[in-house]
Formats: structure tokens, sequence, C-alpha cells
């Protein structure tokens, strides 16, 4: 008997961790998937202003906002592909005074786009931390090597936060290195961090033993990205959420598994293996961990953040993220 399987396109980064689905070694139950490996950046765009694909790699932040308002195209699966420490990710300008994160307090700051997950995570570390509030500082929104860049997911913060696109034509890199930025936000480096310009540096050069120092007091591995499902489908197919969390958990599985051979090392770095082993000494056997339960903390503070800094327009329960079939998963 001929059995027809879904065909569903698939946007996401091709990480380890996502290898195997594009590959062919991890199947999604019921479907044959066509994958698509594309930048975060450009899967963002693409998914939050034409929903173009029907698993796609999403932004926790601009999926948080959507849901809020009941726009958003799509159901969220507990698989977070990506996740990351943001200390290195603050850009300044060493002629400004700024010794600390208290001293961004006044200054004018550049970034990708206000609603990133990764800059909620430094604004809430900045509130939580150093008590500078998102309305203490003039947000300038722009790209950070290209003009043009906008928010995916449409804004109407609050009259108190000072947000502006940067002039026509600029760029985030170019106005830190001459000046006319104190800091950058950013994900990313910024062209001219790499490129050695004088006065600009990150604000924590050792960025790692700030960012272990923040999890060992926290808790906290920042989510930043999840998988979503486009909404239609998952009304139409119910069995999909679970499906495709077991594949993206498998998936994962098996980048461990290879991360973890001495034998033959699987990325071209010379101790992997002891980068693995310290992280699991650090966070946990499962650090990156997939599933709501043991990320709950983590989650509820971020949705809180985001009614903090003004993205949400209301506080969103937990739940509204996933779909309701993965918070209740099967056990042997």
């Amino acid at each position: 008997m001929h059995v027809t399987k879904l065909v569903l396109s698939l946007a996401t980064s091709p990480y380890d961790r996502t290898a195997g689905l594009f590959d062919g070694r991890i199947r999604v139950e019921g479907c044959d998937i066509v994958p698509v490996a594309l930048s975060p950046e450009e899967t963002f765009h693409r998914a939050f202003k034409h929903a173009e694909f029907d698993i796609t790699e999403i932004s926790l932040s601009s999926h948080t906002l959507t849901v809020a308002r009941g726009t958003s195209a799509y159901v969220g699966i507990p698989a977070f592909t990506s996740r990351a420490f943001r200390h290195s990710g603050i850009y300044i300008r060493t002629d400004r005074g700024i010794a600390s994160p208290a001293d961004l307090r006044g200054k004018t700051i550049g970034l990708p786009e206000y609603q990133q997950t990764a800059n909620v995570w430094i604004r809430a570390l900045l509130k939580d931390e150093y008590g500078v509030g998102a309305d203490e500082i003039r947000w300038r929104v722009g790209g950070i090597e290209q003009p043009g860049r906008g928010e995916r997911a449409p804004l109407t913060l609050p009259p108190a936060i000072d947000y502006q696109p940067v002039p026509a034509g600029g760029t985030l890199s170019q106005m830190l290195r001459d000046g006319d930025l104190d800091a950058v936000f950013s994900p990313k480096e910024p062209s001219c961090f790499s490129q050695g310009a004088p006065h600009v540096d990150r604000l924590f050069p050792d960025y790692q033993g700030v960012e272990e120092d923040y999890f060992r007091r926290t808790g906290i591995f920042p989510i930043m990205h999840l998988v979503g499902i486009r909404r239609a489908l998952v009304e139409q197919h119910p069995w999909l959420p679970v499906s495709v969390l077991k594949a993206f958990s498998a998936a994962k599985k098996l980048a461990l598994e290879e991360l973890g051979l001495i034998g033959h090392l699987a990325v071209t770095l010379p101790w992997p293996v002891a980068a693995l082993t310290h992280a699991r000494k650090l966070i946990g056997e499962d650090f990156w961990s997939y599933g709501v339960a043991p990320n709950r903390a983590q989650l509820e503070a971020f949705l809180d953040h985001s009614v903090e800094q003004g993205l949400s327009v209301r506080r969103v329960a937990l739940e509204e993220l996933f779909a309701p079939s993965v918070l209740d998963m099967s056990r042997l």
C-alpha cells in the first residue's frame, strides 16, 4: 500500500544539532523534509514578514510579541536551536568613559533590531544587575554592515523609549567606528571591531569568564531561537508538533555523540571534547536542554522582560508559546 507523506519545507541554520535533518540521518515521522539552509537573519525576515516556510527556526522574542498580539503564523516547538550568553555582544567606544554596564546609562547605543532576542537578554542584564532601564538609553536601530535594516515584526514602543532609526545610509559598524554611537549591542561582531578600529572594543574582553560567573549566579543559559510550525498545518495535522520535536531532539543527540568522539574530532578545534566536559560540569549533563520543563524558569523570566521592555502588549502565558501536545509528552 502506498502511503503519501507530507512534503514540508524546513528553514534553519545548518548547525551540528540540525545536521542530521539536512543529511537524512534523522527523519520527521510521516514527512519528507525539504531543508533550506539559511542564516537566522534571513530565516526570520522571511518567516515573520511572509510566513514562507512550513517548519522554521524562529526568534523567541518575535514569536513572543506576535503571540501577544494574536498575529503569530507559527506554533512553537521547544527545540531551542540557538542558545548563547550575550556579554560578548556589547561593543563600546573606549573613549567614552564606559568601564562597566552601569556607565551605559544616558549613552547612544546602536542595535540591529530592538526586538532581537539577544538584545532583550542584554537589556535584562543591564536592568537586573546594574539598574539601567531601557528608558535611560538612546536606542538607534539599523543594519550592522548594510543600511536599511528594519524590525522583522512591527513595533509600537512606549513613549518613554527613545527609539529612532539611524540616518539613511548609515550602518552601526561605521557609526561606532566614527564615534557617532557610544556602543553597539549585536550578536555578530561589527567589522570595525574585527578590523581593529581605534577606540572600539568589547565591554567584556574576557567574556567567557564573565558569562560563566553569570550562569553560576543566575542559572540562566539564555535561549535565543526555537522552532515554529505553520499554524494551519498544526490545525490540519495535530500529530505534527510531537513528531517535529522528536526529530530535532534526535538530531541534537546525534550531534552531541559526535562531539564527544576524541579519536576523530567532529569539529575543527584542538580540544572540543575538553570543552564539552567543561560545559557539562558547569551547566549540567543536559546543558543544551530542549523541552519546556527544564527551561521553565528562564522562559518565564524572558516573558517578564518582554513586557517590561515594551515589546509584548501583554504578559504572555508560557503555554501560549507552544503546541499543547509538546507540553505533555508520553513517557516509558
